[in-house]
């Protein structure tokens, strides 16, 4: 039995992976899931949000002490998540038996813009702005290429029930800003939307390069992979695991 951490990035919560939980579940039946929401988050949105990744990995190490997990782990996280992930395995090693990154961006890896696409920035300005639905779209627009309208409906509901302060939105923001990333000595896969729009696609390739590990990239997926082909990802995975043994 393996147990999965899932780590989900800036103003998300565990409820954000959808349906793709109960796939994963399906597709590893006698696995453990453990999802983990962010201070600021979630359940956790009346929190002040961590603005240092050292602090988010503190958090995660806390939260699974508290349900009686025991590593080593496979963590799947995606962007803000990924880079708390990479801090983790390097604090940690022997804590994690491998990493699955998805559309993530590090410092000093990748420059500014690519790390956070110039084009998007207008958006996200907007988005400090908006009201709960007004944030949902903006998000999903810059997030999904697929752009479900079910899943819209469902984050507006979430944001109502468990809003994230404008206050915490910088704060995370200036967390993945803030964040100087090495090289964590665990097995790495990365996974890459080639039409994310908030995160260029060229960060997951220049890791991939520079730190000499697999990198697949969805042709058509945007930041949200696991929303947009959740089924692409499971494949993936499953291929990455076999390769693990």
């Amino acid at each position: 039995m393996k147990t999965w951490v899932l780590l989900r990035g800036l103003m998300r919560e565990s409820r954000h992976w959808g349906d793709f939980i109960p796939k994963l579940q399906a597709a590893y039946p006698n696995d453990r899931l453990i999802t983990i929401d962010w201070p600021g988050n979630g359940l956790l949105h009346q929190e002040k949000s961590l603005i240092h990744i050292r602090d988010m990995v503190g958090h995660i190490r806390q939260t699974l002490i508290n349900q009686q997990c025991s590593g080593p782990f496979y963590v799947l996280a995606i962007s803000l998540g990924a880079m708390a992930a990479v801090a983790w395995a390097n604090a940690f090693p022997k804590e994690i038996r491998a990493c699955i990154l998805i559309n993530t961006s590090l410092r000093p890896f990748n420059p500014f813009y690519h790390r956070l696409r110039l084009q998007s920035l207008p958006a996200l300005i907007r988005l400090l702005f908006s009201d709960t639905a007004g944030k949902e779209i903006i998000i999903l627009e810059l997030t999904s290429t697929s752009q479900p309208q079910a899943a819209l409906a469902q984050w507006i509901q979430f944001q109502k029930q468990f809003p994230v302060s404008r206050a915490n939105i910088l704060r995370q923001l200036a967390a993945a800003m803030l964040y100087r990333a090495n090289k964590p000595d665990v097995p790495l896969l990365l996974l890459s939307g080639a039409k994310d729009q908030l995160v260029s696609p060229a960060c997951s390739q220049t890791l991939a390069e520079k730190w000499q590990v697999p990198c697949w990239v969805h042709t058509q997926a945007g930041h949200d992979l696991p929303l947009d082909d959740g089924d692409w990802v499971l494949n993936k995975l499953a291929l990455y695991l076999t390769s693990l043994h």
